[in-house]
């Protein structure tokens, strides 16, 4: 099938409007009317839409009154009961992007029951709590504000006494918001190693193999000394591949990785001359004194998991608002990892397919993804993300073909070191593009496509969403009959 000339896919003006179609509320993406003014407006429309619905599916908040309940002198956390006696404490602890919302559930739920409580939010998160005292500190490079908030949570620990319960909400992005570096590493050494695993395209579980090893509270630490009895209860999102605990709220639960395998990290992806040398003498002493937290070391501790929402939910929430519009929706995979620029290619290659043939499902449709996708830089690289550059490499596929769109958003609101959430295009943005003078292939080659996608006005924000569960990447193909 011939791609159509970009020139005809427009839309009736009436149509370039912010408004939401009516498939969710318009709650989280803020440039709505921007995103609309080119291109498809009408299947731009819907796929924003469904992002929205695929968002608000996966809110914690919404989640965490589900899961939490307190009558009486009983507290009922999922499926748990706990009854409390007069004497009984509660404490609440945490730190991450998608932390407040659960924090806020607690706080209204429990209110006075709470003896004490400390959580660590991204700086420009909005709010207070009544019962539970909040911190800001940085994302995605950590600071002193980072820092001084682990060691006031760590503190604030000490009180906690046989019996009482601790109720911890770690989420993502608590690796860079709450961090109290192993002995003999600087913050600034810790901060720079952080930015040296997250652009050499190592994946969360490498990099968290590194990110424990060089930590006084990550992998378990932070509740290993915590009194024999104490009742320990993890209420978290997954913003982790295959929603392995240890790594999505990894300072309150066990260490299941090694020196070794934060060793073969460095190894991998050739990083020895890269961090800073304090970081290698402490990964290469492997001394007894900072072995891995093992499950044996928290036995003393009485322990309920929950894992109250994840990726799952916003592919899911996705596909039921796309079902609602009247597209034939398909979750691809909740998994995927590797290069986005490739996932971008794979996916515009799949909408071609369907344009061409039907397979493998009829138009309209929705091609649906989760997971987590990375960018290899180098030391030159701009500024980007990773669903930014799916989003200019399914552009660059779809060139010129009609009836697709294409979008890349992080349910957190940061893709990479920006602060937008990711891209929104279709058949005619590579032709806009080229018009305003931008080079698709040189701003993917030097991982620089946040400039392109600002001043063509393909690029989504938001803001902190509330939430945190990867990635969701999606292709329209097709329009509903309706429209």
């Amino acid at each position: 099938m011939e791609p159509a000339n970009a020139a005809t896919n427009g839309t009736s003006m009436s149509l370039t409007q912010g408004a939401s179609l009516g498939l969710t509320p318009a709650k989280y993406i803020r440039n709505r009317g921007i995103l609309l003014q080119s291109g498809d407006a009408v299947l731009r429309r819907y796929a924003l839409d469904i992002a929205e619905a695929g968002i608000a599916a996966a809110d914690p908040g919404t989640a965490a009154r589900r899961a939490v309940n307190f009558f009486g002198n009983a507290l009922h956390i999922a499926d748990r009961e706990y009854r409390l006696s007069p004497e009984q404490r509660i404490f609440v602890i945490g730190a991450g992007k998608a932390t407040y919302p659960i924090a806020q559930v607690l706080d209204d739920v429990l209110g006075s029951r709470i003896h004490k409580g400390l959580i660590v939010c991204k700086r420009g998160q909005l709010g207070s709590l009544n019962h539970i005292d909040m911190l800001l500190a940085d994302h995605p490079v950590p600071t002193a504000a980072s820092w001084d908030a682990a060691e006031r949570t760590v503190s604030l620990l000490r009180e906690v006494q046989a019996g009482d319960i601790v109720i911890a909400c770690f989420t993502g992005g608590s690796s860079s918001l709450f961090v109290s570096p192993a002995e003999g590493i600087s913050l600034e050494d810790k901060a720079e190693t952080n930015r040296v695993l997250l652009g050499c395209g190592a994946n969360i579980i490498e990099v968290n193999a590194v990110r424990k090893h060089i930590s006084k509270v990550k992998g378990g630490r932070l509740v290993r000394d915590l009194p024999a009895g104490t009742q320990l209860v993890n209420l978290t999102v997954s913003d982790v591949i295959g929603e392995r605990l240890e790594y999505i709220t990894c300072p309150s639960v066990h260490d299941t990785s090694s020196f070794e395998d934060a060793c073969a990290t460095l190894d991998k992806y050739d990083l020895w001359n890269r961090v800073p040398f304090s970081v290698v003498r402490h990964l290469r002493k492997q001394s007894a004194a900072e072995r891995s937290t093992t499950s044996a070391d928290l036995a003393h501790i009485v322990r309920q998991d929950e894992l109250i929402v994840t990726t799952d939910a916003a592919c899911a929430g996705a596909a039921d608002a796309a079902r609602n519009a009247g597209f034939h929706p398909i979750i691809l995979s909740t998994l995927f990892e590797g290069e986005s620029s490739s996932l971008g290619k794979t996916f515009a290659a799949i909408a071609r397919e369907i344009l061409a043939t039907g397979r493998p499902l009829p138009m309209p449709c929705v091609l649906i993804g989760g997971g987590e996708t990375t960018v290899t830089i180098s030391s030159k690289a701009g500024l980007g993300g990773p669903n930014q550059e799916f989003a200019v490499a399914a552009a660059l596929e779809l060139d010129g073909y009609e009836n697709v769109v294409a979008l890349g958003i992080d349910t957190d609101g940061t893709d990479g070191p920006t602060p937008h959430a990711g891209g929104l295009v279709d058949g005619s943005t590579a032709g806009t593009m080229r018009l305003q003078g931008f080079d698709l292939h040189i701003a993917l080659r030097d991982h620089d496509v946040t400039n392109l996608l600002e001043r063509t006005g393909h690029i989504i924000t938001t803001g902190n969403t509330g939430t945190n569960v990867n990635d969701l990447k999606m292709v329209l193909v097709g329009r509903p009959p309706q429209d």
